[in-house]
């Protein structure tokens, strides 16, 4: 009886050790990857002729709004911010429902043309025409100069629409032949058995394409630099910052005086925050959805 008590007091030791060595751990781990960002936070935060003088860690040592006044200085930033936000929206939810949609046709067992159809899709991710061949093929859609450029080249990509097959592919099949069996159609299994389940996935590849369509800036240099009211936001932040570099303005008057008053590498930090920290605040509520599943105790077997 004794034996097994102090093996009992050794044991809770030894987790109690392993409980302050993971906390520990995860300590330094969490400030070695939160202090490159606040460092850039403080940067953008302060006076750009301190900031010449280096030496700033993770607060402002003069601080000051100089920085971003000079970033939203320019008129047409709220327009690309606009556009950006309108294109990450709608680029997203229709990225996704097209993925899911051809993932479920792809994983269904009595497509018969799944065997060849796959191997033609997946040969898209290794081969491509090139930028000029893609450039005369948008000009004569007539997409160059629209916010159509945005969403349709993007419409659908191979490698989500594998992602999500491999997943419908994990689901239990009675959950399909057993809505088959109530009366559902492919249509009713597709909208509400299989997207409800497949929600982790779905939301991971939302992510990614949200992050793609919000750090573009590109297409908009190739098909809508000539075009104000379809700017996007990176796009304009990567002319304020090509202005600031060469000490010259981009088109714009208004933020002449704001930029001589500013370094580039405040304004690179300051551009930085403004385009992290709404894909921060996005992150946290899909990131639940990529540890775990919702299939789990759905079949009873």
């Amino acid at each position: 009886m004794g034996t097994q008590k102090g093996l009992l007091n050794q044991r809770t030791l030894s987790d109690k050790a392993f409980d302050t060595f993971n906390i520990i751990f995860m300590i330094a781990v969490g400030i070695v990857t939160l202090y490159p960002f606040l460092n850039v936070l403080a940067i953008s935060f302060n006076d750009s002729v301190d900031t010449v003088r280096g030496g700033i860690s993770i607060y402002p040592r003069e601080f000051t709004l100089e920085n971003y006044k000079t970033i939203f200085a320019y008129d047409t930033l709220l327009v690309g911010l606009r556009n950006t936000v309108l294109r990450t929206v709608l680029g997203t939810v229709i990225g996704v429902l097209t993925a899911s949609m051809l993932a479920y046709t792809l994983s269904r067992i009595d497509f018969q043309a799944r065997k060849w159809m796959s191997p033609l899709f997946a040969m898209t991710m290794y081969f491509s025409g090139g930028m000029i061949p893609v450039y005369m093929l948008m000009r004569q859609l007539g997409l160059i100069g629209t916010f159509e450029i945005y969403i349709l080249p993007a419409l659908l990509s191979v490698w989500n629409v594998f992602i999500v097959r491999s997943y419908i592919d994990g689901l239990p099949i009675a959950l399909q032949e057993s809505a088959k069996l109530d009366g559902a159609n492919d249509f009713v299994i597709f909208w509400k058995v299989i997207l409800p389940l497949c929600t982790p996935v779905l939301a991971t590849i939302a992510l990614f394409i949200a992050v793609g369509h919000w750090n573009a800036w590109f297409d908009t240099y190739l098909y809508n630099n000539q075009k104000p009211q379809f700017t996007t936001l990176q796009y304009e932040l990567m002319k304020v910052l090509q202005s600031t570099t060469s000490g010259t303005n981009y088109r714009d008057q208004n933020a002449q005086q704001a930029i001589a008053s500013v370094s580039p590498e405040s304004i690179k930090m300051a551009i930085t925050i403004v385009v992290t920290v709404p894909i921060l605040l996005i992150y946290p509520f899909l990131q639940k959805y990529f540890v775990k599943g919702m299939t789990l105790g759905a079949v009873k077997s």
